[in-house]
Order: structure tokens, then C-alpha cells, then sequence
């Protein structure tokens, strides 16, 4: 009787064992699971390029990292600026002939990979706009509107200066531009429309 009592206390006891153990995994398996889902969280980033303000336009971009990737970043901007003087003397064909000119009203969709971390150190990336010029001219009356396409590869260089999650994002770019619609003509004269697009730019953004 003293045998079947203790091979049943002992099973008892086994199986009490076998099932905290049970229990005890698959809660840290629960924990690991929900620890991995929130490490994994999609993240977003606001930025705007605060020279677009100085010269009387806005800009607002956000930047989506993706929960599978450390590294790649997609994005989504808008954004609409007067040109600086010395953005169009660099083409010659423009230069000194009175031309102002203004993005209107721009979009573009961009994707970058970033090296060691997303918003950290170097990145290299791609847009892909279309932008809406306005033509104006110190010699003529009245303005003209046309429509530009934009294939852009561009570099930089991020830093976070801070213990918050604001940073600092230095690019720039080569690309080829093509007119889609429109009129780049005002009285006769024309403006030319270079092939070959040079920017260069500061973002200030945030991640949330």
C-alpha cells in the first residue's frame, strides 16, 4: 500500500512539475513573442527642409521604416519653394536673362538605405518626382506653368546632436528631368529645361 501511495505522490508530484515547466515556457515564450512585436514596430519620421520656409514656400515629408528592416526607410513628400537666383544662373543657357522662377507645388516618392541605422550616419537613396514650375521674367508681363519629372539619386550624412529623437540629415543629388506638360515659353522666350538636376539640402526631422 506505503509503494502504490508514494508512486502515486510521485506521479502527482511529476506531473505538478511537467506542467509548471509547461507553463512556465510558454509564458516566456508569450513574453519573447510580444518583446520581438514591439522591438519589430513600424516606425515613422516627420522631416521638413526649413529652406523651403526661408525661400517663401513649406515642405513636409514622412519616412516609414518598415518592422522587417533595419535599414530601408520609404517616404512621401510634398513640398513648393521660389528657385534661388543661383540655382538657375547654373545653367548658362538661363543665366542672367531675368528668369524667376518657383516650384509651385511638387511630390515625390522616395526610398533610402541606411547603413549602420535608419536616421543615423551615412545613407543613399532615390526619388522619383513631378513638379510644377512658374515662370515669371524681370523683361515681360504674365507667367507660365510647366510640369517636370524627376529621377533623382542622392547621399548624405545624419546626426542626432540630441537625447530625443529630433535629427539633422544633410543630402544631396544628381538626376535627369524631362518636361511632362506644359508651357516653358513667356513672349517668345524660352527657358531652358537642363537634362541634368543638381540639389543639395538640410532636413530636420523627427521619429515617433
Amino acid at each position: 500500500m506505503n509503494n502504490y501511495i508514494n508512486k502515486t505522490s510521485m506521479k502527482s508530484s511529476l506531473k505538478s512539475l511537467v506542467t509548471c515547466v509547461i507553463l512556465g515556457l510558454t509564458a516566456l515564450s508569450v513574453s519573447a513573442q510580444t518583446a520581438d512585436n514591439q522591438k519589430a514596430k513600424a516606425k515613422f519620421s516627420l522631416e521638413i527642409d526649413p529652406a523651403t520656409f526661408v525661400f517663401k514656400g513649406y515642405s513636409a515629408h514622412i519616412r516609414i521604416q518598415p518592422k522587417s528592416s533595419d535599414h530601408l526607410v520609404y517616404g512621401l513628400g510634398i513640398y513648393a519653394m521660389d528657385m534661388p537666383s543661383f540655382f538657375v544662373d547654373m545653367n548658362d543657357k538661363n543665366a542672367d536673362k531675368g528668369w524667376k522662377v518657383r516650384i509651385n507645388k511638387a511630390l515625390g516618392l522616395f526610398g533610402e538605405y541606411h547603413f549602420t541605422e535608419v536616421n543615423n550616419r551615412f545613407f543613399v537613396g532615390g526619388q522619383l518626382s513631378a513638379q510644377e514650375f512658374l515662370l515669371e521674367n524681370d523683361g515681360f508681363s504674365g507667367n507660365e506653368t510647366f510640369t517636370n519629372g524627376l529621377i533623382m539619386a542622392y547621399g548624405g550624412y545624419t546626426v542626432k546632436p540630441f537625447s530625443f529623437p529630433v535629427y539633422i540629415k544633410a543630402w544631396g543629388g544628381m538626376g535627369y528631368t524631362f518636361k511632362m506638360a506644359g508651357e516653358n515659353m513667356l513672349n517668345n522666350q524660352k527657358y531652358d529645361i537642363a537634362p541634368i538636376s543638381i540639389f543639395a539640402t538640410v532636413h530636420l526631422g523627427y521619429t515617433f
